[in-house]
């Protein structure tokens, strides 16, 4: 067994682009995702260790001091990141030629050749769920035995083993709480509409949900829900409360948890006499019943996709709820006293300024807790990647570019008669326009004055929203000015 490192890689400062982030970007307050992705392989290798760079502050001399002493190194990698990952991966290379290096993630997932020629220093790639990948190759297993595994031969040339099934028994897979307990600091991990501490974690992978834009169900874990039991889920939370005292909320980030509505009852009854605050994904359509039994067990928030106001949009990107259901469920959720994040996304096909306008409108009736408005992301291997291409949607040559200079996400696809600045510049509107109302500024003064250290973190991610959407623009006129000059 190589001495194994598993390796979120040091990027743009504030970079949320971890083996958690399903989406890579730096956003608009502090928000690091835990690197679930990495910790579950980790928990499975002996003498491994996990190392997420971003949250921890440590930069590129530190990390490969910690690299050099490591046989093997498996960078989790994004369409975002996957050049600065190549320039780390190159670097470790150059300092111990020996080490082994592979890359896992989505990116590499859909696209392995490519993934593979990014760099002279990628060994090999884990395709699709690669928990059992990573392992066996750590276990110095022959490459070409390997299922999911591409990689160069002696020779240079590039092979694709046969699939690796997904794992139906998710109960087998070991709790990652001890390497988060060994590996991570609790305290650097930070999102802006979860309590402080807290903690992410899967209690199953895959997502029966069509929408043609969501990154994991269509890149690594299938439109399949396969959970663990209820039971499974239970013992480790009774464990993680133990092993984490200090943390006061816990995040279940399955694409859907309540995908499957009798289990999430279940579990939430388990967890119920441990007394934990917990939230979760949900779609807008559960009834009032259910919201308020999951409630009464521990539920303190639902983190949900509206991502359009505009019902002909939500039919095109197949999200399969109406607004009319997102009222209704919304609605619900107000009379329960469940909060939401509520999430939109701008640019999504084929948008208008007069869809924009309806979803600003939509945001501002629905009123819930707190927003994220992001700009429509086509990564490869989604349904939205390929409408792109095929309608000729992309407004930059390099279609995975999805990023600004400074790591900021940026708009790169556009519609007739609305260009990807146009889009982009409304990031900014919507945000002022929802939160500059009596009713947001009396919540977030209200959650202030009720705690004091709710108060200085408000103070500190009023000040870094701002100065992010003024970084944002100053980016994005950079960006033109420099293509002018061209």
């Amino acid at each position: 067994m190589s001495k194994t490192l598993y390796l979120s890689p040091p990027s743009f400062d504030g970079f949320d682009g971890g083996a958690g982030a399903r989406y890579q970007t730096v956003r608009e307050v502090t928000s690091y995702w835990y690197p679930t992705w990495l910790a579950q392989p980790a928990a499975l290798t002996p003498n491994a260790k996990l190392l997420d760079c971003p949250p921890h502050n440590i930069g590129k001399d530190e990390c490969l001091r910690i690299a050099k002493d490591f046989d093997h190194v498996i960078i989790h990698t994004s369409t975002p990141s996957l050049k600065n990952d190549c320039k780390v991966a190159e670097a470790i290379k150059q300092q111990k030629p020996g080490t082994v290096i592979g890359f896992v993630g989505a990116h590499a997932a859909v696209l392995p050749t490519e993934t593979l020629k990014a760099s002279w220093a990628i060994d090999w790639v884990g395709r699709k769920e690669f928990d059992y990948t990573c392992k066996e190759v750590a276990e110095g297993r022959e490459f070409a035995t390997v299922l999911g595994l591409s990689y160069k031969d002696k020779e240079g040339k590039i092979k694709h083993n046969a699939e690796r099934p997904l794992i139906e028994n998710l109960d087998t897979l070991p709790w990652v709480g001890d390497i988060y307990r060994r590996d991570v600091d609790v305290q650097k991990y930070f999102n802006g509409y979860l309590n402080h501490p807290y903690m992410s974690m899967y209690t199953g992978r895959g997502c029966p949900a069509q929408c043609t834009f969501c990154l994991w169900p269509q890149t690594i874990g299938g439109h399949k829900y396969r959970v663990r039991s209820a039971q499974n889920v239970a013992d480790e939370m009774a464990y993680l409360k133990k092993l984490f005292p200090e943390v006061v909320e816990y995040f279940f980030d399955d694409d859907t948890f309540t995908a499957n509505l009798p289990r999430a009852r279940e579990i939430a009854k388990k967890i119920s006499p441990l007394g934990l605050t917990w939230s979760c994904n949900s779609r807008a359509n559960l009834d009032y019943d259910n919201i308020k039994l999951l409630k009464d067990n521990g539920l303190r928030l639902f983190l949900v996709g509206y991502e359009s106001g505009n019902d002909d949009t939500l039919t095109r990107i197949k999200k399969g709820v109406t607004t009319d259901e997102m009222r209704r469920f919304t609605k619900d959720c107000h009379k329960a006293g469940v909060l939401i994040h509520g999430t939109f996304i701008l640019g999504l096909p084929v948008e208008t300024r007069e869809t924009i306008q309806q979803t600003i409108d939509f945001a501002k009736e629905l009123d819930v807790f707190s927003i994220q408005v992001s700009l429509a992301a086509p990564y490869p291997g989604t349904e939205l990647y390929e409408q792109a291409r095929l309608n000729g949607w992309f407004a930059k040559k390099e279609k995975t570019d999805l990023l600004g200079g400074e790591g900021y996400q940026d708009s790169t696809i556009e519609y007739p008669g609305l260009n990807k600045d146009a889009i982009f510049e409304e990031v900014d509107r919507f945000y002022r326009t929802y939160y500059f109302r009596p009713k947001p500024i009396l919540r977030i003064v209200k959650t202030m004055l009720e705690d004091k250290r709710v108060m200085v973190r408000r103070l500190r991610e009023g000040y870094e929203f701002f100065t992010t959407l003024k970084n944002r623009k100053q980016d994005m006129a950079t960006a033109k000015a420099a293509a002018a000059s061209l």
